[in-house]
């Protein structure tokens, strides 16, 4: 973290996966620039993007009715090539030959860590900005996404458990999260799931057998089995207590439809926040944090920190999946 002169020109990127809101963090960056009285440009297909210069003009009206809108109009994708000191040479570059003084980069733990190298490397001003549906990120309570993301999969599982009471049946739902729970341990809340299998936490699929069988014998007919993608995998997980139990079982994969649709209004108003907040650090000479949110209030770390530390699990939250699955 630093503070440099005041900047005129800075450039925007949304990087990795999209995640319901980044639209609206885009329109935050960018209005409030060119309320400050900077120029501001985008990059297409993040740090890809930014090594091949497609460059776009961004303006107040470029940005209106986006709000609502899912995705992100600058486009996302990973960048092997930024790995490579040849790419990130070439990155510098471009931020150079368009006279960019700072960027900001929206997207989650891989792509805040190429805005510390550029900003390690070349001195380029950086402010990350979290935007993932994963909610891995250090930091802030919530990174822009997660909120959508959580309310998608919930909306699909409402349905889902209408058919499980309808058949009596235990459906198993795979929600997506890399290699943590925290979509899953929401999502397993607001549906009332009868479990939750995270990667963070140990568990035995005979005591989730066990327990299936113990809630048959109380009149429980159906049930609902939330599964973090990286802690198993939904077939596995059905066929294993089909198995096991003899109860008709089925899986469903519900996949990258968490991560499109239109932002909730609680996504909105968090991209907004953060977008600004991002777009007024910048501009005023700050470099190398991210912005964040925590218990309400607007928050700024250094990237340092974010990346070198790990987001856990509330174990509290987990547990009382299981006692409102009594």
């Amino acid at each position: 973290m630093g503070i440099a002169p005041e900047l005129k020109k800075i450039a925007v990127i949304t990087s990795g996966g999209d995640a319901p809101g980044m639209n609206a963090v885009v329109r935050a960056v960018v209005r409030t620039a060119l309320a400050r009285g900077a120029e501001i440009i985008g990059f297409e297909h993040g740090f890809r993007g930014l090594i091949g210069d497609e460059f776009v003009e961004l303006s107040s009206k470029s940005v209106g009715g986006i709000l609502s809108q899912g995705g992100t109009l600058l486009h996302t994708a990973r960048s092997p090539e930024f790995r490579s000191a040849e790419g990130r040479n070439q990155a510098h570059d471009n931020l150079v030959e368009h006279g960019i003084e700072g960027l900001v980069v929206i997207g989650g733990d891989g792509s805040l860590s190429g805005a510390k190298r550029l900003s390690d490397e070349f001195r380029v001003p950086v402010m990350g900005i979290p935007g993932s549906i994963d909610n891995d990120i250090s930091g802030t309570d919530f990174s822009v996404g997660f909120d959508t993301a959580v309310n998608t999969a919930v909306e699909a599982i409402d349905k889902i458990r209408d058919t499980a009471y309808s058949h009596e049946r235990v459906f198993v739902i795979e929600v997506m999260g890399r290699n943590n729970g925290f979509i899953a341990v929401d999502v397993a809340l607001a549906c009332g799931a009868e479990a939750c299998l995270i990667p963070e936490i140990p568990y035995r699929l005979e005591e989730v057998c066990e327990n299936l069988r113990n809630m048959r014998k109380r009149g429980k007919r159906s049930s609902i089995i939330v599964v973090a993608e990286g802690a198993a995998r939904a077939a596995d997980v059905q066929e294993y207590i089909a198995k096991h139990t003899g109860f008709e079982a089925r899986y469903t994969v519900l996949g990258h439809m968490q991560r499109g649709g239109r932002p909730s209004s609680f996504d909105r108003v968090l991209a907004l926040r953060l977008g600004a907040m991002a777009s007024e650090r910048l501009l005023s000479g700050f470099s190398g944090e991210m912005v964040g949110v925590l218990g309400g209030n607007l928050v700024a770390h250094p990237l340092s920190y974010v990346l070198g530390t790990e987001r856990t699990i509330d174990p509290d939250k987990l547990h009382l999946v299981d006692v409102m699955a009594q």
